[in-house]
């Protein structure tokens, strides 16, 4: 397993962007799939985007459809790091926002492919 810890939540108005930051220690992101779920109040932790890893490219991404066209992920593998990119936020996305990092390159949107998770950040979009 890896150790991820998120940064950069917070509160930010609705139609607003921020960017969410994980970054990892004791082993490298390097041939791990890597992802982004939330866990809104009173709800399911849920799918939000992932990221493949291959050696040639920056790696496949894949996006729920809620945030299609909004949302960003990205990874810098030299610097451990996964990123997501979150704009034109809408108060119903408050939620704490996870990374995880999947078991090998391919990892879809289903949490049993992921054996690594952080702690979360808070996101909150205020009205």
């Amino acid at each position: 397993q890896v150790h991820l810890v998120e940064s950069g939540g917070g509160l930010v108005p609705a139609g607003g962007s921020l960017t969410l930051s994980c970054t990892a220690s004791g082993r490298t992101l390097s041939g791990r799939a890597m992802a982004w779920f939330r866990q809104a109040p009173g709800k399911e932790r849920e799918f939000v985007a992932a990221i493949r890893w291959n050696s040639w490219n920056f790696g496949t991404t894949y996006y729920a459809d809620s945030v299609k066209g909004r949302f960003t992920i990205s990874r810098n593998d030299a610097r451990n790091t996964l990123y997501l990119q979150m704009t034109s936020l809408n108060p119903e996305e408050t939620a704490v926002y996870y990374c995880a990092a999947g078991r090998g390159v391919v990892a879809g949107s289903a949490e049993n492919e992921y054996d690594s998770w952080g702690q979360g950040t808070q996101v909150t979009v205020s009205s």
